[in-house]
Formats: structure tokens, sequence, C-alpha cells
């Protein structure tokens, strides 16, 4: 059996599987993401990664596991000495805003076409480098005993083998430490010398086996092989078979994630290019800074279930009866990159109640994976399939006001235990074994034709909307 771990913002789990795709168990355990400033958001990488880690096989590890895979949330940046130990928590990924300056600061030294040329993303705060810059002024004590990085799932790789490896997607998400052209890290701009950056290697390559202390302290086989794995959101793109170009992967969580496999490179200034999991692949990506967390804002301010809220925003009808949103609740990231984007509610009358909330927000999210569509498009993307993954594909509402925005349908796999699944299947791959048929198609999400015209006037009035109201949300934010 193959085991698979993901440590995600909210919570880590676990799956193993057999060697035929069934899933035989898995484990979840929740924890919390630390903000100690406002922008800021960390993680432990003992008290929540290791600690996770641990529970999980605790709870899975049984005889017959025969390799490991992990993925974790990223790019996160974890400065640690030369032997693994954390020199403080974890800086999350783009949600982390406070290196701002040194962002503006990168991008003047080495200019923002050169960047973009060279490391297929612009700066923003999804990169690496400016966290890095930020420690080295903000905390020098820190940066002084910093020998090495990590991210989520190479420190649980450390821990596991002895290790120092990156994987080249994971790699490419460090901008701008990492060419896109020549699969390496850039060495003539001379970013960081005093850390030694870790050995490159692709998301299935065997990197380590198990060693004797971590099968103490862990229970799992010692000698079985461990993959360097990947960050989440491309470990779940595996998972659902999202590996051909043109493939699509729309991630209904917390945040709205999209992933477009491309057969060559492609870049924007609007998205994040990178190196994808296996040689020979290209990824554009896109990320909403909000999706499901305004549904869990709304469920939470109402006190109602998510079922009635559902069922309420259904019998309401497209457009909301006249109520449009703005989903740009904690800013915005892609296409837009403005933190200082926010959340705006426009048509409100005495007859809207939270049915109407609600239905206004799915929409909202609906609008904005268009606009990211759009952008991989302008970027030479052909999006020509598209799988919704995610918890917020349960109930179908939601999927369904999406395909009748996007005007095309969404495939819905059996399978959605998420990037710990697809750790496991590179876990198999590495060990030879075929994952084709693991994750067959569930059902098919059609869009209706009627609603074309109608979404299509309420999409150009949302992209009309931030245009004309950015400027009093900047200043509202500044306040």
């Amino acid at each position: 059996m193959f085991l698979g771990v993901d440590i995600g913002t909210s919570s880590s789990k676990g799956v193993l599987v057999a060697p035929d795709g069934t899933v035989v168990a898995t484990a979840v355990r929740e924890h919390c993401t630390e903000t100690p400033r406002p922008g800021w958001f960390e993680h432990s990488a003992q008290d929540v990664w290791w600690a996770d880690f641990a529970a999980i096989v605790a709870e899975l590890a049984r005889p017959g596991i025969a390799a490991v895979g992990l993925s974790g949330i990223g790019p996160v940046v974890l400065p640690c000495a030369e032997d693994g130990t954390p020199l403080r928590p974890a800086i999350l990924y783009g949600v982390d805003t406070r290196a701002t300056a040194e962002i503006a600061a990168q991008t003047s030294r080495y200019g923002a076409s050169a960047i973009l040329e060279r490391c297929g993303s612009p700066l923003t705060s999804q990169a690496v480098g400016p966290k890095l810059e930020w420690l080295r002024t903000h905390e020098p004590e820190v940066w002084g005993r910093t020998r090495r990085l990590f991210m989520a799932h190479s420190w649980l790789v450390h821990r596991l083998t002895g290790a120092y490896v990156l994987d080249h997607h994971a790699a490419s998400q460090c901008t701008p430490l990492y060419d896109t052209r020549a699969h390496e890290w850039i060495t003539d701009w001379e970013l960081f010398p005093e850390v030694e950056l870790p050995a490159l290697a692709w998301s299935g390559d065997v990197v380590g086996t198990v060693t004797a202390p971590a099968a103490a302290a862990t229970g799992l086989p010692e000698g079985i092989p461990v993959v360097a794995g990947t960050i989440d959101a491309w470990a779940e793109a595996l998972s659902v078979g999202v590996t051909s170009p043109g493939d699509v992967m729309l991630m209904y969580g917390t945040t709205m994630f999209l992933v477009e496999v491309f057969a060559s490179r492609a870049v924007s200034p609007r998205l994040w290019g990178t190196a994808g999991v296996s040689p020979g692949t290209y990824n554009l990506a896109a990320g909403m800074a909000t999706s499901g967390a305004i549904t869990g804002w709304l469920r939470d301010l109402t006190g109602a279930s998510y079922a009635s809220l559902t069922d309420e925003a259904a019998a309401v009808g497209r457009g909301a009866e006249g109520l449009l949103m703005l989903p740009y609740f904690a800013g915005e990231r892609t296409p837009l990159f403005d933190p200082d984007a926010r959340g705006t509610l426009i048509g409100l009358t005495l007859r809207h109640g939270r049915g109407h909330l609600y239905r206004a927000a799915l929409e909202a999210t609906a609008f904005g994976v268009r606009h990211n569509l759009e952008a991989m498009r302008s970027a030479g993307g052909s999006a020509k399939r598209l799988v919704a993954v995610g918890g917020g594909t349960r109930g179908g509402l939601w999927t369904r006001i999406v395909s009748d925005v996007l005007q095309q349908e969404q495939v819905l796999p059996t399978h959605t235990v998420g990037a710990a699944f697809g750790d496991a299947m590179l876990a198999a791959q590495a060990c030879g074994v075929s994952c084709e048929g693991w994750n067959p198609v569930d059902s098919v999400v059609e869009p209706d034709p009627a609603a074309a015209e109608d979404y299509g006037r309420l999409y150009e009035l949302y992209r009309d909307l931030y245009e004309s109201t950015a400027h009093i949300a900047h200043e509202l934010a500044g306040r």
C-alpha cells in the first residue's frame, strides 16, 4: 500500500491506497494558523507539520506500506539551521502580505520584465524572495543563523530521510530564485549567498528512504522510499488526472485555485507561471483570495446551515434579484494582484435576504473564475477540460452556477480525497505501479445555454464594478 500525507492551511490529511487505487483508510488532523499581526500567517513546523504527520501515520500505519508521498501548502518559508532545526515559525504563502516593501524593492532591483521572463511570475505576496529579504531586514538574528530553507513537504522529507531537496515545481514558486527556462537556481543575481539552496528533483523522484530514527519516531518501516513531493494544489491536480495540456483543475475551497497544464512554457504578468510536476510540463496557475471563506462568513453571520443557505440561494434564481458582489474580502490575488481590493455588495434593497446574499457570493466567485480563465486564454491557454474538486463541489449549486457563467462543462472525479491521494499516486508510480483508472469520472456538470446572455451581462457589470470602485476600496483599506 502507498501512504500520502498533505499538510494544509487548516488541516492535514492522510490516505492509504492499495495498488488498484482503492482507498483503504483516511485520517484528518485539524490545526490552527497563527496570525501574530495583521497580514501575517504562520505555522509551527514542529507543533503543526510534524505533530500532524506523526498522528496521521500512527492512525494509518499497518503492515504493507511500500512508499511515502508528501505535499503541503506553498510556497512557504521555513528558515532552519544546517541540521534542519527550525529557527522560527514558517511564513505562509500568498495570504501572508508582510513583504510588500521588499516586493517593490526586488522588482526595482532586478526589473519586472526580467523577473517575469526568467522566473515565469511577477513578484507578489506569493513569492519567496521578498519574504527572505524581509527576514534579513527585520529578524537579523534569525537570518544570521539561517543556513537552509524548507517548505512543509520538503521539511518532512528531510525529517524522514535526511535529504535536503526540493521539487522543481515548488522551486519554481521561489521567485526570483529559480529559472523556469533552465530548471535551475539562479546564481548570477546573487540573491542570498549565505544560504545553501536545496538540491532539485522532480516530484515523483525517490530522494531517500526512511531512516532508523524516523522509523522509530513514526512507526513507518525503515528503508521504504520517500518521493520528493510537491505543493498541495499540484498534488491535488495530479490526483484528479489534470496532467495533459488544456486540462484545468478548479479547486473549490476556502480560496478558489486554478491550475492549467501547458506543453510549453507560458508567462503572464497577471498569473503564476511554474514548472510542472513532471518533466516536460508547465503550468499557469491562478488563485482567488477568498471563495469558500465568504460562504463560511455568511454562514457564521446568519447562523444558518450551508444546506439551508444553498436551498434558499437556489430558489432565488440567476442574478440574486438585482444583487451583485465583488468577492475581494481579503484583497485579490490573480489576475488583479490587488491586496487592497475589498468586498463590495451593490443593489441591496429591503427585499433581499440571506439567500440572495449567498447566491450573490456564489455568482461572484464564478465571475472570478471566468476572469482568471480569460487571463489564461490570453496567455495561450485553451481550458479544454475542466475538473472540479474540493468541498465546494458538494451540493451541486455552486458548480452549476460556475458552469452556467463559463458556459462550459465540469468533470467531477470519483475520489475527492485531495492532495494526499496525489501523494499516494506519486509514491505508487515511484514503485512502478500504474495509477491509470485510480480516479474515474463520477459525474459531469453541464451548462444551461439559457443562462449565457444573462450571466454575460452580469459579468460585464462585475468587471465594471471593480474599475469604478477600486479607488474607494483602496482608501477604505488604508483606514
